[in-house]
């Protein structure tokens, strides 16, 4: 080993050591006026996870119970953003509406077939998320109908990048209240299916 670096003094753990939480919420109850940086989950700190568009929805399901999440990004060899797909995707009902339109079985179905493709998505701006309140994101995604909210940002070459999110399920858990979403229809089928 290089000379320059010096071995750090270690020692074994004392009994009854715990594992330090965050300290933004730590003994912390959330409210509708606090800031919306304390429900971020800002990926500069948490990894989001992602998977290949050749993936079937079996390796989908394995991958967010794995990783314990409920969405992953849909990304092309070179991570560059495809869409997204989340655990509704999976269980509701774009499987049986992609069998009953293509034939096949739920095997035959891959991410791309299910996923939300990035034209599709919409995302917030981080300058207007550091302004925001956690109140102004419960009314987002309440108004918006979604269980997830991206949030955008622009990298040092000036190119776009999804920097984190905002997640119903973690505000829901966090805030100790049910977010009621409005139903929105995402494409002119699902509108008209809505109508009938």
């Amino acid at each position: 080993m290089n000379a320059n670096y010096q071995c750090l003094a270690h020692d074994l753990l004392a009994p009854e050591t715990s594992i330090q939480q965050n300290r933004h919420t730590e003994n912390r109850t959330i409210s509708l006026s606090d800031k919306a940086e304390l429900v971020y989950t800002d990926f500069a700190y948490n990894r989001p996870f992602s998977i290949k568009s050749t993936a079937s929805l079996e390796q989908i399901n394995d991958k967010m119970v794995a990783c314990g999440v409920r969405l992953l990004f849909v990304t092309e060899i070179h991570g560059l953003l495809q869409g997204l797909v989340t655990f509704t995707d999976l269980f509701g009902e774009k499987p049986v509406r992609y069998i009953q339109e293509h034939g096949g079985t739920r095997e035959d179905i891959l991410a791309q077939d299910i996923m939300t493709p990035l034209v599709q998505l919409e995302a917030l701006q981080i300058k207007d998320v550091l302004r925001a309140s956690v109140g102004d994101i419960v009314e987002t995604l309440a108004i918006a109908g979604r269980q997830h909210m991206l949030v955008s940002d622009t990298n040092d070459k000036g190119e776009q990048t999804v920097s984190g999110l905002f997640s119903s399920t973690h505000l829901e858990q966090s805030l100790g209240i049910k977010i009621e979403l409005s139903p929105r229809a995402h494409t002119f089928a699902e509108l008209e299916r809505a109508l009938t």
